[in-house]
């Protein structure tokens, strides 16, 4: 059945993402995470929720695939402008033990979105879903897969053993329950520049079960700026936490802040009960910094996704 996403359905399908976790972490696509699956509803329903369709796939009781299409719309961005996206992007995930859903899953894309060029993001371990997205028309995207493309690869590590966070004289580590939500927003705005986020996108993301005040980190620089700032979502069914999204004020860039940052949420987490701690960050050569951050404090590649495109 084809509907608008709602808030149950994005915890229905962070459950199955929580379930393919616990067996085959590789397979959970870059944007079919728990915490992905919280941030991107969150900061986006209220303003786009209307160009937002899904379809779910029950065995029983058990959900075990969906597929979230994102039709066009036009995106108002911080600085009032608006861009308008004409194209249709497909997130979506279905149980390995399902597997043979994919098939239902790219025809139902198709059907809602003909006519449109459509965008997926399957993850280079899913070989038979590769081999089904190719008989169905859907090519690499050269421009995604490029020197400075736009796939994304997700980093891990376990939390066992953690390095002190040291931050520069005068900078203290405050979380969005002491800072309060306009300093949060502004922490997102400043790292970010031009994007469609908002104080209504913070409330909607503050309204998701998963979100935690207290793993909402931020870096509060001597003159009380909110250099930097990160959310932490915790996955307590397979205890890991996942930074989604994590970003530093350019005028304070090179100064550690987000290496400390990594450091203390993962001490947070954890101290909230987690093991494990992923973040995931563009993969190209072209886009060296982020990665070079994350393998600064112990994560490595687990997975990546492969653009693809099946044009209008």
């Amino acid at each position: 059945m084809t509907d608008l996403l709602t808030a149950a359905d994005v915890q229905l399908m962070q459950g199955l993402a929580q379930r393919i976790t616990a067996v085959r972490p590789e397979l959970v696509n870059s944007d079919a995470s728990y915490g992905e699956l919280a941030w991107n509803w969150g900061k986006a329903h209220a303003a786009q929720g209307e160009s937002w369709v899904r379809r779910l796939w029950f065995a029983g009781e058990d959900l075990v695939a969906w597929g979230w299409a994102h039709l066009p719309r036009s995106v108002r961005r911080s600085d009032g402008s608006v861009k308008d996206i004409t194209g249709a992007y497909l997130a979506y995930q279905v149980h390995p033990d399902h597997a043979g859903l994919v098939d239902e899953v790219i025809d139902w894309f198709d059907a809602t979105a003909d006519g449109l060029e459509r965008t997926v993001l399957p993850g280079a371990a899913d070989k038979f879903g590769l081999e089904r997205w190719a008989a169905h028309g859907y090519q690499p995207d050269p421009d995604g897969l490029g020197d400075t493309g736009s796939w994304t690869q997700l980093n891990e590590r376990d939390l066992e053993v953690l390095e002190k966070p040291v931050l520069p004289d005068g900078f203290r580590f405050r979380t969005a329950a002491e800072a309060g939500p306009e300093a949060a927003v502004q922490a997102h705005l400043d790292a970010w520049g031009v994007i469609a986020y908002s104080a209504e996108s913070y409330e909607g993301v503050r309204a998701t079960p998963a979100y935690r005040g207290d793993l909402h980190i931020l870096v509060e620089a001597p003159d009380g700026t909110m250099a930097a700032s990160t959310i932490l979502w915790l996955d307590e069914a397979n205890q890991t936490v996942e930074f989604e999204p994590v970003g530093t004020h350019p005028q304070y860039r090179r100064l550690g802040l987000g290496r400390a940052m990594l450091l203390h949420g993962m001490a947070r987490a954890r101290a909230a009960g987690a093991t494990h701690a992923t973040v995931a960050c563009l993969g190209a050569p072209g886009h060296p910094s982020a990665r070079g951050l994350y393998y600064s404090v112990g994560f490595r590649q687990i997975s990546r996704d492969v653009p693809l495109v099946k044009p209008a």
